[in-house]
């Protein structure tokens, strides 16, 4: 290419992140250039579940993030043109003991004065829910706004929208290097396929973005965690919805669990996801092992005990295949949404763990709204900042 291109955006990462901020800033007529070291959703948004959750988050500001986001998921479903399997049955919560039921009762107190639509279940409502499940359970909670999707799909729906408004995609694209000239205060993006000159620059790279930070001296503290999932089947049904164990917050935030030491060691916690295909996923585990993709065989067999210490009689399902993904992870739990305040036009749009299939839709609204500088936007910025690292460690 014997000219750089010349955009007003480029976006770094071709992930569901990348793509829900390729389609917002695109509806907003803004000239955009998404750029992908490999194919659309080919790192960790192809390598997870598809939930759109605020069961699982932190009451206040998360919760509240949560829920924009699964409000505009159900907008996109009418808005994309690509079907993404979108359904919207709720999600539970599950309890092994009274003593999480007592948790699990201030959870839903929490939850309910943010507004959102959370309530206690007790036994017989489990055997409701599914006849599989162990007799000796207690109870759970219930949020009845959490949906589904296929990731892969919503991503490859939010590419799509994205192209129809102008964007241009450009896969196979790794970014090699990236340089601001002082003189005219824009961006210079160097990649396998070329060049691009931008006046802002997104750091959508997920697990990969500490690395697109050094090329501009960005320090970003977001670490790989490491999760499996099981995808199985079964003849007969288990369940119809999400659920996941009380304990997988405990896990999920880094607390204290009264489990085996292999449970604990892996960080593995119930997750049951049935897809619209009538297979389903089980999970989950988190470990911190670096960049580390090989599948764990010991992991995967303690996932598989633990989904069966909640459905004891549904342990006749057949294993198809097993996969593992690296979850972009910050130390508050929190993504990093957010200008660079010392380099204009830079932001970064990463860290979401396991939550960025929930928080892609208002991520993606979110960074478009910041970079056509409106002031009053669909969420706060200020907990997503990237400098709230420094300021803590500072304090």
């Amino acid at each position: 290419m014997a000219t750089a291109d010349r955009t007003d955006t480029v976006i770094i990462g071709g992930g569901i992140i990348g793509c829900a901020i390729a389609y917002y800033l695109g509806k907003l007529g803004v000239d955009v250039v998404l750029l992908e070291k490999g194919s659309i959703a080919s790192g960790t948004s192809s390598r997870c579940d598809g939930n759109i959750l605020a069961i699982d988050k932190d009451p206040g500001f998360d919760s509240r993030m949560a829920r924009v986001s699964q409000q505009l998921v159900d907008e996109l479903a009418r808005e994309l043109d690509v079907p993404f399997e979108y359904r919207a049955p709720g999600s539970i919560l599950v309890c092994e003991s009274d003593e999480e039921m007592e948790a699990a009762r201030q959870w839903v107190e929490r939850q309910r004065a943010e507004g959102l639509p959370f309530r206690m279940l007790d036994r017989e409502d489990l055997r409701q829910e599914s006849p599989y499940f162990a007799d000796d359970l207690p109870g759970g909670l219930e949020c009845a706004s959490d949906s589904t999707v296929n990731p892969y799909l919503l991503t490859f729906a939010l590419a799509d929208g994205a192209r129809k408004h102008g964007v241009k995609v450009r896969t196979h694209a790794a970014v090699k290097s990236i340089a601001r000239r002082q003189s005219s205060r824009d961006y210079i993006v160097q990649t396998e396929r070329g060049d691009v000159i931008a006046n802002n620059v997104v750091n959508a790279a997920g697990v990969w973005a500490p690395m697109i930070g050094s090329m501009v001296g960005v320090d970003i503290p977001i670490h790989p965690r490491k999760g499996h999932i099981i995808v199985a089947s079964r003849q007969v049904p288990i369940g119809l919805r999400k659920v996941m164990e009380f304990g997988y917050l405990i896990s999920k935030f880094g607390g204290t669990r009264k489990v085996d030491p292999e449970t604990d060691k892996y960080g593995v916690a119930l997750v049951f996801e049935p897809t619209e295909h009538q297979n389903f996923l089980i999970g989950s585990s988190r470990q911190f092992v670096g960049y580390d993709m090989m599948i764990d065989t010991e992991v995967v067999r303690c996932m598989a005990r633990r989904m069966l210490r909640f459905y004891p009689k549904a342990g006749d399902f057949h294993l198809i295949r097993t996969y593992c993904g690296l979850r972009p992870y910050t130390e508050d739990h929190l993504p990093i949404v957010s200008a660079v305040e010392h380099l204009p036009g830079f932001y970064v749009a990463a860290g979401h763990e396991g939550d960025g299939i929930t928080l892609a839709a208002v991520t993606g609204k979110l960074i478009a709204e910041m970079v056509t500088g409106k002031e009053d936007t669909i969420v706060s910025t200020e907990p997503l900042r990237l400098d709230r690292f420094k300021r803590r460690n500072a304090g």
